[in-house]
């Protein structure tokens, strides 16, 4: 008892003496240029086109040509997904791949929703939008842009936009979604010069809301889309009027997470930690070392050398299928590794995998995706946005089999306006694609809030 209160009495102190010294800071941004050669003299053509994803009877020939010449190679007895992707169930997705998968069915799926292209700082910008069609006389939606991450895509959030367009509610908000793809990414243009980080996605982002008329907007991201909206929201608070995150990795150790980290196990009332908290932290090496060096390779190579390896991914449509494929085994689920078939199929559709794929495969937007983790963590981990807190309204939906784990006591040292903090009932990495009705809960209650709908 008294030990408990001695370190309650000391963590107090250097609570109120960490908020005592933080003032709010803003973190700024310039204006780039990150077309090719140098940025012309002339102001930027703001004007926005309409976008249709196109497939062409040689674009599909060629692809059926590279899946007959793979080269497959047997994976070791009882290896499951414990070593990469599984050839034998490998040989599985090819198979439909070639014989069975659409892609101009998928084709005109994506385009069920209207695509749209602008140039900003350069580049093209490519972003689907959509508006509700049944919005009742009276009332507006409120914008929501959602930012997906790798190895996702625009396609994530196909099955949660008609739940947050269309909500089967008359007290649920309706909204109007965003859905830009990373530049570099899929349709969105990759940038020609070296050092687009997040901050500048976060910049162009902000720019392109404000292009669309929009003054005030919410955001939503996970991966690397919870750190560009968490930049949107650093760059522009007064903007950016709701932030929701379903991806809260660990910031900066500060003394508080360290003090958690050492007594949190013994104490765990006195940090807020629960049950679940407590099996994702200890033993601490174990969980917040060892287990993220086991799934953190491809982040090293990305970090350094994205090209080498990228240029064989851009080549072999089934090697890129195994690297990106194997995330969403992994990430959904950490036991899916020790299945033969990874649990794809358990949460999702090899039709919507394979989709996915297909847009880095025609895209041709493999390299310039992995030289986003460069880009970032090239500068180190010490930039400015990493030390600012986050003083816009701030939801976290914690999913149970996220990569990595935050409790509520370490999202706080970063989001100063947490308004919910929801511990999910189930899902992964890849929320708005494994668990979209979950999701779009999470975000109707947490704009509720926010818009004062409805008490915290």
């Amino acid at each position: 008892m008294y030990k408990e209160l001695a370190v309650a009495l000391g963590l107090g102190a250097v609570v109120a003496l960490v908020f005592l010294k933080k003032r709010k800071s803003v973190l700024k941004a310039q204006d780039g240029w990150w077309g090719v050669g140098a940025c012309p003299q002339v102001p930027e053509d703001d004007s926005i086109h309409p976008f249709k994803v196109e497939t062409t009877s040689e674009e599909i020939e060629d692809l059926h040509r590279r899946l007959d010449q793979t080269r497959s190679f047997p994976s070791l007895e009882d290896s499951q997904f414990n070593y990469g992707f599984n050839s034998k169930y490998l040989e599985k997705v090819v198979s439909y791949w070639r014989n069975d998968f659409n892609w101009r069915k998928q084709v005109d799926k994506l385009n069920k929703y209207p695509h749209f292209k602008t140039k900003i700082e350069g580049i093209d910008i490519h972003y689907v939008h959509v508006k509700p069609n049944n919005l009742a006389e009276g009332t507006r939606a409120v914008p929501l842009m959602m930012v997906h991450g790798w190895p996702g895509s625009f396609y994530e959030f196909y099955g949660i936009i008609p739940l947050l367009t269309e909500p089967s509610s008359p007290d649920d908000i309706t909204f109007e979604v965003i859905c830009p793809s990373i530049p570099g990414y899929g349709f969105s243009e990759a940038p020609r010069k070296k050092g687009f980080d997040t901050v500048c996605a976060a910049h162009i982002f902000n720019k392109l809301m404000k292009r669309l008329g929009f003054n005030q907007y919410y955001v939503q991201g996970g991966d690397w889309g919870s750190l560009i909206t968490t930049n949107m929201a650093q760059l522009e608070p007064n903007a950016v009027k709701g932030l929701h995150i379903n991806f809260a990795p660990p910031g900066q150790a500060g003394l508080l997470m360290v003090l958690s980290i050492l007594f949190g196990r013994r104490f765990p009332k006195l940090f807020g930690f629960t049950e679940h908290d407590l099996k994702r932290l200890f033993p601490t090496m174990e969980k917040l070392v060892v287990d993220a060096l086991r799934e953190t390779g491809y982040m090293h190579i990305q970090s350094t050398k994205p090209d080498t390896a990228g240029r064989g991914l851009n080549d072999s449509p089934v090697g890129l299928a195994a690297y990106i494929l194997e995330k969403f085994s992994t990430w959904t689920h950490p036991e899916f590794k020790n299945l033969e078939d990874g649990g794809l199929e358990r949460k999702y559709s090899l039709d919507d995998l394979l989709t996915n794929v297909m847009i880095y495969w025609t895209s041709r937007c493999i390299i310039s995706s992995m030289r986003f983790y460069k880009e970032n963590f090239g500068r180190g981990l010490n930039q400015p946005h990493a030390k600012l807190p986050v003083y816009v309204p701030t939801g976290v939906a914690s999913f149970p089999n996220e990569v990595m784990h935050s409790p509520k006591l370490w999202v706080t040292q970063k989001y100063h306006k947490l308004k919910t903090y929801t511990p999910m009932a189930r899902g992964g990495h890849f929320a708005a694609m494994e668990e979209p009705q979950l999701l779009a809960e999470d975000v109707q209650n947490f704009v509720k809030i926010v818009e004062k709908r409805k008490k915290k």
